[in-house]
């Protein structure tokens, strides 16, 4: 289903996570549950995996993750005030330990000049931390299905930094 290094970051995270007794959950907007289906492939996940949030509309990032109205109408649902927004009210609905959001601009329409078709938001969020650190990441109009494999691998690959950055 995923190439060999997703299914390598996913393998990695998991076993760091539970080391630590650590849990994660997902925000997930382009990628469409991706990020979810990577992790959950791995045997043991249930251990650290809580939950996984697929927000697609504005009404659902409101909805399940308390992503401000204002953000969306000021700053659009792929921004990095969005994006932040996403992981923190994921972490906080799923009292995890981390929490990972993407949102952005799959293709092949609803680019701009000003967001172009690849541009992805990754954020992650700490329970140890206050805030969220944001990502901004131009893959280029790679194709559909390229961008949310992108996203999935840089989300796992930040969520697996989060982890090794605190293994004890």
């Amino acid at each position: 289903m995923f190439d060999e290094e997703i299914s390598v970051y996913a393998d990695e995270l998991v076993k760091a996570f539970s080391r630590q007794g650590k849990t994660v959950t997902t925000a997930e907007s382009c990628t469409g549950g991706m990020i979810g289906a990577a992790l959950t492939s791995v045997a043991g996940s249930s251990d650290v995996y809580k939950s996984g949030l697929i927000t697609y509309s504005n009404e659902a990032k409101i909805t399940y993750l308390n992503v401000e109205p204002d953000t969306l109408s000021e700053h659009g649902a792929v921004s990095s005030q969005t994006a932040a927004q996403m992981a923190i009210g994921a972490l906080e609905a799923a009292k995890a330990d981390a929490a990972v959001a993407v949102t952005g601009i799959a293709g092949p329409g609803g680019g701009s000049e000003e967001k172009p078709v690849g541009l992805v938001f990754i954020s992650v969020a700490s329970a140890d931390e206050e805030g969220a650190y944001v990502e901004r990441l131009e893959f280029g109009d790679i194709g559909r299905q390229q961008v949310r494999l992108e996203t999935t691998r840089q989300a796992l690959e930040m969520l697996l930094a989060y982890g090794l950055e605190t293994d004890a």
